[in-house]
């Protein structure tokens, strides 16, 4: 008989055995942290959230694109849209604080409109400044100065450089120049959506009229002489007649509004005296209004006062102010602003401080009393 074959080596159940998977290993026992491990690997309760953390790390490495700096990071404004940054005292205009809500830097902000130019017509001005009519036609009269004022007008151009007395500004003959000349404020100020006034003025919840008092100024303050006094009457009594001082209201790019003398005027003329609404400085402390003026400085810090044309003013409000920290600065004044008490009440009168040659840009010293107005920045 034959032999059997021997059984073939490629049996399905062969194969099966020798593909088969080795018995598993016992699991790992696993390790548990100790409570001092989790409160060493933990972080504090009030500590911001990983994407929080990383933002501040961006934020704190910001610079300012102007002058490379990142000092001064309370004053470092962070664009909306690119966030890169911009100093409030290295943009042009400077702004006078950090905005409330957005902001967009120069490069990224949309075009700035154009100054809207207040009409040239005299009816209009007529009205914007209440001008006094003492005509038919409703066109303003000319102020007619009495026989006495003039020659004591007269007088004091051959006295001031003795006496120091405040001359009264001499208006322009021209009325169409003129015009010019109060469109122009009236240009500025209606951008600047400011009601025009030439004095000051006390509004309810701010501070009182009876609060200006000259007589708390710490450490007294000058009395306006006689005559000077009726220098300024004989000003304000102008204005009200549609003759304002020889200036023009122009529009710069990297200071805004300024002023400049569209005549020549002369040593210690009047300007203007510094109007507005008449407030408590303590409620002005996070005001962001680039114009305010010391009023009053008393001894009780809580009664000092500031005048604040952000609402109401003329044409003080558009005056330069120079740079006090630097002797190119300190050259261009040509305007000084001085307090004095007329009739018991502290007023702020600006008066050129040397000749003012047509077309220069009018100056003053922001820091004449406290010197705290940040103008190492101004150009």
């Amino acid at each position: 008989m034959g032999r059997s074959a021997p059984p073939s080596t490629s049996s399905p159940e062969l194969r099966r055995k020798r593909t088969a998977a080795p018995p598993p290993e016992p699991p790992t026992p696993r390790r548990f942290c100790s409570m001092d491990d989790v409160m060493r690997r933990s972080r504090p309760v009030d500590a911001p959230p990983p994407i929080a953390r990383a933002r501040e790390a961006i934020y704190d490495a910001v610079l300012c694109d102007t002058c490379g700096s990142g000092d001064r990071d309370d004053e470092l404004l962070l664009c909306d849209r690119c966030d890169r940054g911009r100093h409030t005292f290295c943009l042009r205009p400077i702004a006078a604080k950090v905005p409330i809500g957005p902001w967009f830097c120069p490069d990224c902000a949309p075009p700035a409109k154009p100054v809207k130019r207040f009409p040239m017509k005299q009816t209009k001005i007529v009205d914007f400044f209440r001008i006094q009519k003492d005509d038919q036609n409703g066109v303003p009269g000319k102020c007619r100065l009495s026989q006495d004022v003039r020659k004591r007008r007269k007088r004091s151009l051959v006295m001031h450089k003795k006496r120091r007395r405040i001359l009264p500004f001499v208006p322009t003959e021209d009325r169409a120049r003129r015009l010019k000349q109060m469109a122009s404020l009236a240009t500025a100020l209606t951008s600047s959506k400011t009601e025009f006034s030439n004095e000051l003025t006390y509004i309810p919840n701010m501070a009182p009229r009876s609060s200006n008092q000259a007589r708390l100024e710490e450490g007294g303050m000058q009395i306006l002489p006689k005559e000077d006094k009726e220098t300024i009457e004989l000003c304000r009594t102008m204005q009200q007649r549609g003759e304002c001082p020889p200036l023009l209201v122009v529009f710069d790019s990297c200071e805004g509004f300024t002023v400049q003398a569209d005549a020549d005027i002369k040593d210690m003329t009047f300007i203007a005296e510094y109007a507005g609404d008449v407030d408590y400085l303590e409620n002005r402390a996070s005001d962001d209004c680039d114009c305010i003026m010391t009023l009053l400085l008393t001894a009780d810090p809580s009664q000092r006062l500031v005048v604040c044309p952000d609402k109401r003013g003329n044409v003080s409000r558009f005056i330069s102010g120079i740079n006090n920290y630097t002797p190119d600065g300190k050259k261009k004044q040509n305007v000084k602003c001085v307090r004095y008490d007329i009739d018991g009440e502290s007023h702020v009168l600006l008066v050129a401080c040397r000749d003012i040659a047509c077309g220069e840009k009018l100056y003053y010293d922001y820091n004449g009393y406290e010197h705290a107005y940040p103008t190492h920045h101004f150009l």
